[in-house]
């Protein structure tokens, strides 16, 4: 718990008061987010905002890791305890940076454009499954020396579904999958001052208390495991913990700026990167159908945003106002907190639903 601890503190203070540094640094580089015309006009006043403030919780991610693990060093000695960087630590904060690269790419071609065209639709569709597939093979082919991986060859909803067994190559495309629709998800939510950090934070919360909830029952832990016959067959859950509330303090230094009225905007490179993070904790702690729970609140506006699609190519009509769907009640005349705020209880509900199903499925197995 110390380890998780330190890391989140360190994560939160070098968030905190690195994200003022970038948005000088991004200010003085004309770093400013390009706004698009054709969206509601109040956000017009938020042209030339520094923009790629992702980067700044990224790094205090990766910094607060490093610190958790010289907290580890301070602990007595356990077999699970581990001190050094584990396959699944560089799975998640793989996935985080590169996938930020990606939204970084995508940033840095609009501000050179000074326009709202990034990469093509395709050109990000092919970097996210690049690096999921990258990452998606060293999950499933790189065992520990108990054969245990990041990922598994089952389907999984809070732990792996014994029958849906879709093999190596099939988990990979799985992999693939759910970390460009994550990505894509928290990308959508990106629209309004602090909605998709806060959002964010309420689901990599859930996912550091799943994490630590497997590592204190886990089936490596032989201390455990000979009393009980209820335990998570996952890799490195401590890791889990550790990269998942590193991440979440992160974004809450972030979210002081990035509240409204935002001083900073996370960006692509932010938004890819919690997204590929944020897949890559739903593989790694066999929670992916679950994932769709918690993370309800980016599924519910990838969903109106393909209804919005598939409605308009088909019939030449709009579902909503606008898509994503926090600008079809800006339309509507919601003020932006308003719709932020009310965003985030939806997230809200979203996580303890799925911290609810999490938790009854241990209390039915051990009752």
């Amino acid at each position: 718990m110390r380890a998780v601890i330190v890391a989140a503190a360190v994560a939160f203070i070098v968030s905190l008061f690195g994200t003022p540094v970038a948005i000088r640094v991004f200010g003085a580089l004309n770093a400013g987010q390009p706004i698009r015309s054709i969206g509601p006009a109040a956000h017009l006043a938020k042209k030339g905002t520094p923009v790629m403030g992702g980067v700044v919780f990224i790094v205090a991610t990766v910094v607060a890791y490093v610190a958790g693990h010289i907290a580890l060093t301070t602990l007595p000695k356990r077999q699970i305890a581990q001190e050094r960087p584990s396959m699944t630590a560089l799975v998640l904060l793989g996935l985080f940076v590169f996938c930020g690269v990606v939204g970084f790419l995508d940033d840095f071609l609009k501000v050179r454009r000074r326009n709202s065209d990034g990469l093509s639709a395709k050109g990000k569709l092919l970097g996210q499954a690049i690096v999921g597939g990258g990452f998606g093979i060293a999950a499933l082919y790189v065992a520990s020396t108990n054969g245990q991986t990041v990922a598994s060859e089952h389907l999984s909803f809070i732990r792996d579904i014994s029958w849906l067994d879709v093999g190596k190559v099939g988990s990979v495309l799985m992999f693939i999958f759910v970390i460009t629709a994550m990505s894509n998800g928290v990308n959508l939510t990106d629209g309004l001052d602090g909605l998709a950090t806060g959002a964010s934070i309420l689901v990599l919360g859930a996912y550091a208390l799943i994490g630590f909830w497997q590592y204190r029952h886990w089936c490596a832990d032989d201390a455990y495991a000979r009393v009980n016959d209820y335990c998570y067959q996952v890799r490195d859950p401590l890791e889990i913990a550790m990269i998942a509330a590193a991440a979440a303090a992160a974004c809450v230094g972030f979210l002081w700026w990035n509240t409204s009225p935002a001083r900073i905007f996370m960006g692509d490179v932010g938004s890819l990167g919690l997204g590929g993070l944020i897949g890559g904790l739903a593989v790694a702690t066999r929670t992916t159908l679950l994932s769709v729970v918690i993370g309800g609140l980016f599924v519910i506006i990838v969903t109106t945003w393909v209804i919005q699609i598939v409605s308009f190519r088909t019939t030449g009509r709009r579902v909503f106002r606008m898509v994503p769907l926090h600008h079809h009640f800006e339309l509507a005349g919601w003020s932006e907190t308003n719709i932020v705020v009310r965003f985030w209880i939806v997230a809200g509900v979203c996580v303890a639903a799925g911290l609810g199903l999490f938790y009854s499925d241990f209390l039915a197995a051990v009752g």
